[in-house]
């Protein structure tokens, strides 16, 4: 008889409520369509699932976050467990690839961060994330250029060169004033902030530059306004916009229990 391969255990969420948990693992599907099942220590919950060590220990993981097709399929995997579980009840994401030996390992984590898990779900409960992205689109703004009075066309054009390097100039000084009043007004409405670094390259999604990106820990029931508030601060300023994106799973409102876990086995 051939010997089960070893296993290790998948984290995906840590909450309170062992119900909805239980419930969700019977009829979702975690990594690699793995099935679900809920760790329990007291009054917390881990949702997890088993996955193949050669796959999950520190070189198995490793190759898998280099193969790009790989790694998105684990991300979408990962984090439709994590929105299932978000939309039944207060949940802590964990980061992507969070695995530990076994289920002792995941439930020791429960017992010794208990007291930090409990007041991060606490902070949690009832509450949305929100990104927040200021933007400046230089070829929105530019405003046609007066005829020059240059008679030569190398004047001409140097003319119409100091005229566009004045007007990016006051554009991105205007989307800069206008991210800050953006940051006064949603950190009025929210009830947590984490500024992150602004999209460049292959993460931007649209080809104006990106001036401000944040997040916001928002209750559920406020984030229409927060979104029609924040979006209508640009409505007078040509070539700069707001975007407010979400709601999500508050991803950037926590770590994982144990940082190291991720990346190898514990």
């Amino acid at each position: 008889m051939t010997a089960a391969a070893p296993e290790m255990t998948y984290v995906y969420a840590v909450g309170r409520d062992l119900a909805p948990l239980e419930e969700l693992a019977a009829r979702t599907p975690g990594v690699d369509g793995g099935p679900l099942r809920a760790v329990r220590d007291g009054e917390l919950v881990a949702l997890v699932s088993s996955v193949p060590a050669d796959s999950f220990d520190e070189g198995g993981l490793h190759a898998q976050l280099e193969d790009l097709a790989r790694l998105e399929a684990l991300a979408r995997a990962h984090h439709a467990v994590v929105d299932a579980a978000f939309a039944a009840t207060t949940v802590l994401p964990m980061r992507l690839a969070t695995v530990y030996l076994d289920d002792s390992r995941a439930r020791e984590v429960l017992v010794r961060e208990a007291a930090r898990l409990g007041r991060l779900l606490d902070l949690l409960d009832g509450q949305v994330e929100l990104g927040l992205k200021v933007y400046a689109d230089a070829a929105a703004a530019r405003r046609p250029a007066a005829a020059p009075t240059a008679t030569s066309p190398g004047r001409a054009y140097l003319q119409r060169r100091r005229t566009e390097q004045r007007q990016s100039r006051d554009l991105y000084r205007e989307a800069a004033q206008l991210a800050e009043e953006a940051a006064r007004l949603a950190d009025s409405l929210a009830r947590a902030r984490v500024v992150h670094r602004p999209q460049q390259g292959e993460l931007a999604a649209t080809r104006a530059e990106n001036i401000a990106n944040e997040a916001y820990l928002v209750p559920a029931g406020s984030a229409a306004a927060f979104r029609d508030r924040l979006t209508a601060l640009a409505a007078d300023t040509p070539g700069v916009f707001v975007e407010v994106t979400g709601p999500w799973a508050p991803y950037s409102f926590t770590d994982s229990p144990v940082p190291e876990a991720t990346g190898g086995p514990r």
